[in-house]
């Protein structure tokens, strides 16, 4: 178990979903991953759910979506630390990105925007204001993300000049993945196009777990369905794509953007993955598709709340 004061500029720092059900929400992934819900109020009749473990936060967190967002499913959003966001959100405009939600403060907690890279892909600028109280290296943590996009060149050099990332293909696979490092720590990968699903360009977590098919029985027999079932990538680990039973009620949404989904994921070995062929394809099996915010201009103004110190 890693304890975490403060997050490395460039690292992923925080998961929020977005949910129609957050009742149903809290339950399902309580029941999951073992955390621990808190719910902070942030209007009337709303509130804002931090997930925790063993007292920490998770690195996750909850909420419903508003009126104005109909139309939009369920979804998770990732943040990624920067040392401004302000600053962080220009130079993704320079870069030939899109700002959807203008840089605008959480409270006292942080400054944060939402922005979507060249090809398509949102996430969110994450500009911490206090220390965090997180949580990670065990079951229930984020411990990778995947960029599914349809340029990986392009993506590429858009969070290498952002981030100062590095990407690297390794001399074991020659799938054409590419493993995203960012200082010294391997955070995430971008997969190669050649079995891309259809769908609009999105990041997707991976969750650590110790038991994979164990979590995979249980998300199903709480009424979650697969993208994915469990498989093993060799010297690597096993792991299932998840969509939660949320996705329900969205009848006039394509089926696969009405599923919210998680890569659960039990290690093999404590090294930095050296090949991910299997999350390329899928299998052939629809990856998860949620409808991008910065499609819709009503999106813009409020969007979510951010990451709260505890």
């Amino acid at each position: 178990m890693t304890t975490i004061d403060k997050y490395p500029i460039g690292s992923f720092c925080w998961l929020e979903l977005a949910t129609t059900e957050q009742g149903a929400a809290k339950e399902f992934y309580t029941n999951l991953f073992g955390w621990a819900p808190s719910d902070i109020p942030i209007g009337p009749g709303e509130v804002y759910t931090m997930f925790k473990l063993a007292g920490r936060d998770a690195g996750t967190a909850a909420y419903t979506l508003r009126n104005e967002q109909k139309g939009m499913p369920p979804h998770w959003s990732i943040y990624i630390a920067v040392e401004n966001t302000d600053a962080a959100a220009k130079r993704v405009s320079e870069l030939g990105g899109k700002v959807c939600a203008p840089p605008f403060d959480v409270f006292d907690v942080g400054r944060m925007a939402v922005v979507q890279d060249p090809t398509g892909a949102t996430f969110c600028l994450w500009q911490a204001k206090q220390q965090p109280n997180a949580i990670t290296g065990v079951d229930g943590t984020l411990c990778w993300a995947d960029l599914s996009t349809p340029d990986p060149v392009q993506a590429g050099k858009f969070y290498s000049s952002l981030f100062g990332w590095k990407l690297e293909k390794s001399e074991h696979d020659s799938s054409g993945y590419l493993h995203i490092k960012n200082g010294e720590q391997f955070i995430g990968g971008v997969p190669p196009t050649t079995h891309r699903p259809p769908g609009p360009p999105h990041w997707l977590p991976y969750i650590q777990v110790s038991n994979c098919d164990a979590i995979a029985a249980k998300a199903k027999q709480t009424g979650a369905s697969f993208h994915l079932e469990p498989m093993t990538m060799e010297g690597v680990g096993r792991f299932a794509v998840i969509a939660d039973p949320q996705r329900r009620g969205l009848r006039d949404i394509p089926v696969n953007a009405k599923k919210v989904a998680l890569h659960v994921f039990r290690k093999g070995e404590p090294s930095i993955p050296k090949t991910r062929r299997a999350s390329l394809g899928l299998d052939g099996r629809g990856r998860p598709s949620p409808r991008n915010p910065c499609h819709s201009k009503s999106e813009a103004p409020r969007l979510r709340t951010g990451p709260r110190s505890s």
